[in-house]
């Protein structure tokens, strides 16, 4: 099943790019909730590079290495990924008035809800709308 969460970040293309690809970046906005963090990133943004984030709850109690293989990237336009279980996913950058459309299309995992998955996707692009719009000063809106 396909599951798609998408946002509407007051930023330019430029800004949307480098921050969504960029591991210091990545470390400050992949996060569902606020007691969990990303502690590191690793990005090889090219078709056949690598990335892996790892994502932790904050006291430790539970984390994994969300980790794949680039199978197609278009600067400021599209990333396409593997992930390590087989999952696919896209990521897409428009520019609209008002700033920079991200959605990402992904493969639904086995283990959870489908809902669940939506919201914790949606919880992460949201949160980074809202940190590349804080780096230009604005706002972010679905």
């Amino acid at each position: 099943m396909k599951l798609t969460v998408e946002t509407l970040a007051d930023t330019d293309l430029a800004t949307a790019w480098s921050a969504y690809n960029t591991p210091d970046d990545i470390t400050r906005w992949n996060t569902a909730s606020p007691d969990w963090h990303s502690p590191r990133s690793q990005v090889d943004l090219r078709q056949g590079g690598r990335f892996n984030t790892r994502m932790e709850a904050k006291d430790g109690s539970a984390g994994f290495d969300f980790e794949g293989t680039y199978t197609r990237v278009v600067p400021e336009e599209r990333i396409e990924y593997r992930m390590d279980d087989g999952r696919e996913a896209s990521v897409r950058f428009t520019e609209e008035a008002g700033g920079v459309r991200i959605r990402v299309e992904f493969d639904a995992e086995d283990e959870n809800p489908a809902e669940m998955q939506r919201e914790g996707w949606q919880a992460i692009l949201d949160n980074f709308g809202r940190y590349v719009a804080g780096k230009a000063g604005t706002t972010s809106r679905r």
